[in-house]
């Protein structure tokens, strides 16, 4: 074990990490999070994993004391999940973490240190690909329900919610970040609740996002920290599931964050909008 991993006090973190057949990931991430500097607890908790991911899990924690884990016996959900890990850690930062992103040893630090100090910040990394390319998740605006619904309409593709990059700030401010990579003070994380468990997966980032900056927090992404993100390990095997839950979790964010100030004509329409748009997204996932 890295001696620098030992220390705890301000700036101890602990990741936690959520896992549903990850086998094919979970073994780099975990050895990534024990060598990584700062890192002072590893939570992961499995939402009924069918593969050998939580045979990985177990023999990390018989390996290193800072890793624990729960098995869960169904799947409740991501948001779930995560709180699930962040209820049993007790360091002053946490890091919630894809099983299908591979840290640096001093990717925490890093971000850490860009955080302006005393300042209550939900922090994201330039997340990257096998290939270097970007992700565009990674920096969001909040979602347009205006903008999806016209393109609809007109038979278009919905805009994007990414952010171009702007290098020039080694701390970009952004609506929101990706949920496969936060950096968080744990005094936030309480005063929010944790994720909002409504979610089943998908848009629960873009609520706690929206929920972090109404409660005065900066949301940023340290443009220089890169992580490898090796996209959607855990969503191949149902693909199907997988966009039923993005598409009614945008439904549930419009209801909880958009609704109330718009008419019943246009609830109607964004909610059809979002019903007509599953079908699409559906056929071309199962296509992949």
């Amino acid at each position: 074990m890295n001696s620098s991993t030992d220390r705890s006090g301000a700036d101890g973190v602990a990741a936690v990490v959520v896992t549903y057949e990850s086998a094919s990931t979970i073994e780099q991430c975990l050895q990534r999070l024990r060598q990584a500097q700062g890192v002072v607890e590893i939570r992961v908790v499995d939402n009924q994993s069918s593969d050998d991911t939580l045979d990985v899990v177990q023999r990390h924690a018989l390996a290193d004391a800072r890793v624990r884990f729960i098995a869960n016996p169904d799947n409740p959900g991501f948001g779930v999940a995560c709180n699930q890990g962040g209820i049993i850690a007790s360091a002053p930062w946490l890091a919630f973490v894809n099983p299908d992103c591979l840290v640096q040893a001093d990717t925490f630090v890093r971000m850490q240190a860009l955080a302006p100090q005393g300042a209550s910040v939900l922090l994201g990394a330039d997340l990257v690909d096998e290939q270097g390319v970007r992700d565009g998740a990674a920096r969001r605006h909040d979602p347009d329900f205006a903008a999806m619904l016209a393109a609809v309409l007109r038979g278009r593709s919905p805009p994007s919610l990414d952010v171009p990059v702007d290098d020039a700030q080694s701390l970009q401010p952004v609506d929101a970040i990706s949920g496969a990579l936060m950096l968080m003070p744990r005094s936030l994380f309480q005063h929010l609740g944790g994720f909002d468990e409504g979610y089943r997966l998908h848009a629960e980032d873009l609520d706690l996002c929206r929920r972090a900056r109404a409660a005065g927090a900066m949301i940023a992404v340290a443009n220089a920290v890169r992580v490898l993100h090796v996209r959607g390990v855990s969503s191949r095997s149902r693909p199907l599931f997988v966009e039923w839950h993005k598409h009614r979790g945008l439904w549930r964010y419009f209801r909880k964050f958009e609704a109330a100030r718009r008419s019943p004509w246009q609830r109607l329409a964004v909610a059809l909008a979002i019903g007509l748009r599953f079908p699409l997204a559906a056929w071309r996932a199962w296509r992949r």
